[in-house]
């Protein structure tokens, strides 16, 4: 297992490299100037230079990127001109919030894939599958701001029994019960999309499994069809199960963005809302090297899962 980890950390390392240089590259090729719009229109020419001194921006770009990598290994990312204080405390605690929503509406969508899934491959009734169709396909259908807006309007408004958005006044961990209840309406919005996707896989995948001869053979032999169906073919569906649930995390992280800013949950969307805004250049390079790695890494501990489950993975990528 060792080995395997070890010989898919060079292309997680390229992966990041080569991500850097883009990064770098392509916001420098934005037009207008970062230090003019950070200064602000009445901004003297002095003050521009000061700001662009500040931010290296005078210097080549190859001394620019040396710099701003080295900033990123010593975890030394500058500060925000625009939002104010450090950047690493800004991403610090932003993140924090996001992994809160996106934790929690992961959590969500497993549950609701796993006992929905199963019950949809298993289902004899037409009118449950027809149902269960027609919610799955809904629930992909409708765009994630679209459905943040439906969900405020009924229980924010028509129905006023949960927070249209923000965060308890007294903090995150002061009372989680209150926490709970401005948590879950955004958790809902943003695990909806993602619970379709893999309840429809678990289903299709379950039904092929039942398919087998195994099944076949274990449901002539008199074994019940949920007893071979949770016990047996849920289990051998694990493995692939989780390299799409690895995709979908990272789809997770993405629409994450659009349902902060729909109900105002202070997290890396919010953030990256504001540096994109208000052309707050130094924020808007760590947040774009953060997503990026964070993509980078789900995806390589989905093939760890992955390996660690289905041995023929990691032994066929140490030969």
């Amino acid at each position: 297992m060792t080995s395997y980890v070890l010989r898919r950390l060079p292309s997680l390392g390229v992966v990041l490299f080569v991500s850097s240089l883009l990064i770098f590259a392509v916001l420098r090729l934005v037009p207008g100037d970062p230090a003019t719009a950070l200064a602000g229109a009445n901004a003297t020419p002095d003050v521009v230079e000061a700001i662009r001194k500040e931010l290296g921006l005078d210097r080549p770009w190859a001394t620019q990127y040396v710099q701003w990598l080295g900033g990123l290994l010593t975890f030394d990312t500058g500060r925000s001109y625009l939002i104010g204080g450090t950047i690493g405390a800004l991403v610090t605690d932003a993140l924090a919030n996001t992994l809160l929503l996106t934790g929690s509406a992961l959590v969500l969508a497993v549950i609701a894939a796993l006992v929905l899934g199963t019950v949809w491959a298993g289902t004899r009734k037409p009118w449950l599958d027809n149902l269960l169709t027609g919610a799955n396909t809904l629930a992909v259908a409708v765009p994630t701001f679209v459905m943040g807006v439906a969900l405020i309007l009924v229980f924010g408004i028509f129905f006023p029994v949960l927070p249209t958005g923000g965060v308890p006044r007294d903090g995150l961990l002061a009372n989680p019960s209150i926490t709970f209840q401005y948590l879950l309406m955004p958790a809902i919005c943003l695990a909806l999309p993602v619970g379709a996707v893999l309840t429809r896989y678990v289903a299709e995948s379950l039904r092929t499994e039942l398919a087998q001869p195994y099944v076949v053979t274990a449901l002539a032999a008199g074994v019940s069809r949920r007893r071979v169906l949770v016990r047996h073919a849920l289990r051998n569906i694990l493995p692939t199960s989780l390299t799409v649930l690895g995709l979908q995390t990272g789809a997770l992280l993405g629409g994450a963005v659009l349902v902060e800013f729909t109900f105002s949950w202070p997290g890396l969307g919010l953030l990256i809302e504001r540096a994109v805004t208000g052309r707050d250049y130094p924020v808007v390079q760590v947040l774009l090297m953060l997503s990026v790695a964070v993509f980078a890494v789900l995806q390589l501990l989905t093939d760890v899962a992955h390996a660690l489950l289905d041995p023929r993975v990691r032994l066929g990528g140490a030969r």
